[in-house]
């Protein structure tokens, strides 16, 4: 399966959590912290359910916190090999 972009993630982050009135998640955020980016444990995890449906990655919720940037989760999501 093709590696995930960070166009897919971002597009995944609206879907997951919207844009809060002082974020703009169309700008350089690859290695902006979730938090700043208005981001919860729910919206994390909201878009590793949709990874794991979209792209077939599982991520656990024990990995998640552990993940604290788009860029961090990205190359996570990447380097697991999909399981359909």
């Amino acid at each position: 399966m093709a590696e995930m972009t960070f166009e897919e993630l971002r597009t995944m982050m609206r879907e997951a959590a919207g844009e809060g009135d002082d974020v703009d998640l169309g700008g350089d955020i690859a290695r902006t912290p979730f938090g700043e980016l208005e981001f919860d444990s729910l919206a994390l995890m909201e878009m590793a359910a949709r990874i794991k449906q979209e792209h077939g990655v599982e991520v656990p919720d024990d990995d998640l916190p552990e993940l604290k940037t788009p860029q961090m989760m990205l190359d996570y999501v990447n380097a697991q090999p999909a399981v359909r």
